[in-house]
């Protein structure tokens, strides 16, 4: 998540545009949830796609159930009105997914040296003044979208399949997966929440067998991408909401969920559920959940792996947080 910081307000309280972006997650993620049952509804036969990731969340799922030491300290209840929020970034994956979906993006020349340089210069410019100044941010959020403005949806999504195999398959933490996969096992639903495109997010998710995800939105008109987000990125405050929407779409009981994340700015989603966990967390939060009898789990070998991710935000990693918060689709009809 250190890779999206840059792009938004340290403000830890909701806005209109995070109450915005939260609300247009949720709805992406019942409609995939919808489509999804509509094309198992209508049809048994699975495209290759489809039965390559049905393959892969089986075999995520086994290798979860091989991980169950690291399950939760006790069993998941069976209960139909709750569910597991997990965050992506450090706590299902290693590193950042928009780290390495731009990785998949640069290596097809989507963007250029030059695009790579001023993300870099932009991403020093914010770490170093120690603020965000918010006319330099829309600046380079502006920038940012402008590469992906004007790609069909379906391009960047069959991209986001290739990426996956490429450079996120071996990146998902086994313990935190077997926490996923308790939560599955008790017939709760399990969602990504995350500042990555939701269609990245629900790529992932689909891989592992989870049930959907809540990523960040961004416009399409007729299949094609405007150039502007719906809302801002989900981070930080736009997370709770999105979780807040789908909860009341889904009837959850909040009370009764649980939610995962690594990160300090993830504090307003973990405060919202009755059953908060800090996974491989950062100074902050560790804090956080100390003094208020959070249960920790930490998968890393080493302080050194608190780190993971990081060193590359000064090259391509800056270009990622930047482009790649655009990556999403919200389908509009004129």
């Amino acid at each position: 998540m250190a890779a999206l910081r840059w792009l938004t307000p340290r403000k830890q309280s909701a806005t209109e545009r995070s109450v915005q972006a939260g609300a247009a997650a949720a709805e992406a993620a019942e409609s995939a949830l919808a489509t999804l049952a509509a094309e198992h509804g209508a049809d048994t036969g699975h495209d290759a796609d489809a039965a390559a990731g049905t393959a892969d969340a089986r075999s995520a799922a086994d290798a979860a159930r091989e991980a169950s030491a690291a399950a939760p300290d006790a069993p998941v209840a069976r209960d139909a009105r709750a569910a597991a929020f997990f965050d992506l970034d450090n706590t299902v994956m290693q590193g950042a997914a928009l780290f390495h979906f731009g990785r998949g993006l640069y290596k097809r020349k989507f963007f250029h040296k030059r695009d790579l340089l001023r993300f870099a210069w932009q991403q020093a410019y914010f770490r170093l003044a120690g603020a965000e100044d918010p006319a330099h941010m829309r600046d380079a959020r502006d920038s940012a979208l402008s590469i992906v403005k004007g790609h069909r949806v379906e391009e960047l999504t069959s991209i986001g399949e290739e990426i996956y195999d490429e450079y996120m398959a071996d990146k998902i933490w086994p313990g935190t997966r077997a926490l996923a996969q308790a939560h599955l096992d008790a017939g709760q639903r399990v969602w990504l929440v995350t500042a990555a495109p939701v269609e990245t997010a629900t790529i992932i998710a689909r891989r592992l067998g989870l049930t959907g995800a809540l990523g960040t939105v961004a416009e399409s008109v007729d299949g094609v991408y405007t150039g502007r987000l719906v809302g801002e990125p989900l981070h930080g405050p736009a997370k709770a909401e999105a979780v807040r929407a789908l909860a009341a779409a889904e009837d959850l009981d909040l009370s009764r969920c649980a939610a995962y994340s690594d990160s300090h700015n993830d504090i307003p989603m973990l405060s919202l559920v009755g059953h908060p966990y800090a996974i491989n967390p950062d100074t902050s939060l560790r804090r956080h959940a100390r003094a208020h009898g959070w249960r920790l789990r930490d998968y890393r070998t080493g302080r050194k792996a608190a780190r993971i991710g990081l060193p590359a935000a000064a090259g391509t990693g800056a270009l990622a947080g930047g482009v790649l918060a655009a990556v999403a689709v919200r389908r509009r009809r004129r």
